[in-house]
């Protein structure tokens, strides 16, 4: 992998699917980038200041300037590194809008409603949230039928900005069924998705991104059972 002259540093946690977003184009150019891992229980002083808002990982330095927000971070590789690597980001400015509006659709339809089902403190809570995220998915299976048009990724023969932000997700999402049960992505309702998540987790970005899936299960496992010790003492 090459960055050139450029010095790329990235502070995340090996489970977050944000980070897992930045650490895919990184890996898609072939840039090189140093990984800092923040224990979120302790937060760096580095990560407070170069995060004040949010206090949350992604953060990436670009020659030693900070930048948040994983998809903010994603289009700005992009744009930097412009000619390094693959474009996932559409030229087109029509297209560029769509994706961009199918981008925020995941995190505000079917991320949000995850964090609802994973941290809810009631059933009447979960279950609400896992009836969103059923409904996200449907949008999606017709989402990506309309974008792909036949292609293999929601960006077309190749991966694109919706691509990373949905994929990015997958690795929590199937811990989540397998604590649950129930299967988001459904042979009968969602087929189009359901192969798309199989071409995604093969492309070598993704294996190179994503976090080994029985470490995470175990981690999705302690961490919900840390919610669920905390919302009965409540």
């Amino acid at each position: 992998m090459a960055g050139g002259g450029d010095e790329l540093k990235l502070l995340a946690t090996w489970f977050s699917p944000f980070a897992s977003r930045v650490k895919f184009v990184f890996h898609l150019k072939g840039l090189s980038y140093e990984n800092v891992e923040e224990d979120l229980k302790n937060k760096s002083e580095l990560l407070l200041e170069s995060n004040p808002v949010h206090k949350k990982v992604p953060v990436l330095f670009h020659n030693g300037k900070p930048l948040c927000e994983s998809m903010v971070i994603v289009e700005y590789i992009d744009e930097i590194f412009a000619g390094v690597g693959p474009s996932i980001v559409p030229a087109d400015p029509y297209e560029r809008a769509i994706a961009r509006f199918w981008v925020s659709y995941i995190d505000n339809k079917l991320v949000a409603p995850w964090f609802q089902v994973f941290r809810g403190k009631t059933k009447e809570e979960k279950a609400e949230g896992l009836q969103q995220m059923f409904v996200a998915t449907a949008v999606m299976e017709e989402a990506f039928r309309e974008c792909s048009k036949g292609k293999p990724f929601f960006g077309g023969d190749a991966v694109g900005i919706v691509d990373v932000a949905l994929g990015s997700q997958l690795g929590w999402l199937r811990a989540s069924e397998a604590l649950s049960g129930i299967k988001l992505f459904d042979p009968a309702k969602t087929p189009l998705l359901l192969a798309w998540a199989e071409r995604f987790t093969a492309l070598d970005a993704a294996k190179a991104s994503m976090p080994e899936s029985g470490r995470l299960l175990a981690y999705a496992k302690m961490r919900q059972a840390e919610t669920d010790a905390a919302n009965a003492s409540k």
